[in-house]
């Protein structure tokens, strides 16, 4: 496992394309030169406000038995991100470009019990990180690695307040698959049973998408969704009606925040689909949730640009927008 690799300015200034007379979101990012308690906290004490955090793993997916890809995500996300304009809608001040976790082990792919075990090292590393970024008072905005990931996320989230998380995932899978050993399949089934999740909610579940033995499961612990075929092909109740019913739900204990970019229509992700949700409808979710309820994180999951039909560049250009849309609606709607 690689220690957190932090942001270089070099790198920062590389991705930013400058105009005379513009300030980008880029320009004005804080950068750390150290993770450290006092660097947080000053980073903090200087404005910022979130805190973005690459995680650069496919691990968990493949641990899932699935697609890779999910490693490349970070960076082209930042690019796009950092050269949207600074101005009066939001200020790039309030950004602290942290850097990124990876991985150190490519040998272990074809291994499937080393594999699962790579994914319970990475949730130790994303735990202590995102513990760190929550003490200072900070908001984790983490970008890019399979959702194996929202297990660390949940852990810190839960430990630091000193309850159960509620989380709200916008997803075709449930990832409540049993306790076989870490993968992206089965982030919020170890949350829960050891106490880190205390209230679940999907969002565009897909009805063929998912076993029995996970929506048993689900309804066992107490979940709750609504699926993609209710709302975006029977019509049986509006978009705007389930997202009404999930702030009412969750509007009082801290939420965890979570968007898997597998339901988002056509994007290149690890499980890409064509019958999606639209990506204006998934960023009006993180703004409708981000403006009503006490999300303690967002969590951007699964992008894998090398999925992409014409190749990891277009798909680098494509996830980067999407991405920067998405963190904007999150941002600009928090409170």
């Amino acid at each position: 496992m690689d220690a957190l690799t932090l942001f270089p300015k070099e790198q920062l200034d590389s991705l930013i394309s400058p105009r005379p007379g513009e300030t980008k979101l880029g320009q004005c990012f804080a950068l750390l030169d150290s993770f450290t308690p006092q660097a947080l906290n000053q980073a903090k004490a200087n404005g910022a406000r979130y805190a973005l955090l690459g995680v650069s793993e496919d691990v968990g997916p493949r641990a899932n038995l699935g697609q890779g890809g999910a490693d490349h995500s970070f960076t082209p996300a930042i690019k796009a991100f950092a050269n949207l304009q600074s101005n009066r809608f939001f200020d790039g001040e309030q950004c602290l470009l942290v850097g990124h976790i990876s991985l150190s082990h490519p040998q272990i792919e074809d291994e499937l019990d080393a594999l699962r075990l790579a994914v319970a090292l990475l949730d130790d590393a994303v735990t202590q990180t995102v513990t760190m970024l929550l003490a200072a008072g900070l908001v984790p905005v983490v970008i890019g690695g399979g959702h194996n990931n929202a297990y660390g996320l949940l852990r810190a989230t839960s430990e630091h307040h000193g309850k159960g998380v509620a989380a709200v995932n916008l997803d075709p899978h449930c990832d409540f698959r049993p306790l076989e050993g870490r993968h992206s399949g089965n982030g919020f089934s170890y949350a829960a049973v050891q106490g880190y999740l205390a209230q679940y909610h999907i969002l565009g579940l897909h009805e063929q998408k998912n076993s029995e033995a996970s929506l048993q499961q689900l309804e066992a612990f107490g979940g709750s969704w609504h699926s993609f075929q209710d709302i975006w092909v029977r019509r049986t109740i509006s978009l705007e009606n389930a997202l009404t019913q999930i702030i009412e739900a969750n509007n009082k204990q801290p939420v965890g925040l979570e968007l898997d970019l597998d339901a988002i229509s056509e994007l290149p992700s690890s499980a890409i689909t064509f019958a999606g949700v639209p990506l204006t409808d998934a960023c009006h979710y993180v703004s409708s949730l981000t403006t009503h309820c006490p999300c303690a994180y967002l969590h951007l999951a699964e992008a894998a640009p090398a999925r992409h039909p014409a190749g990891i560049e277009a798909g680098k250009r494509v996830t980067g927008q999407a991405i920067a849309e998405l963190l904007l609606a999150y941002m600009s709607g928090k409170p």
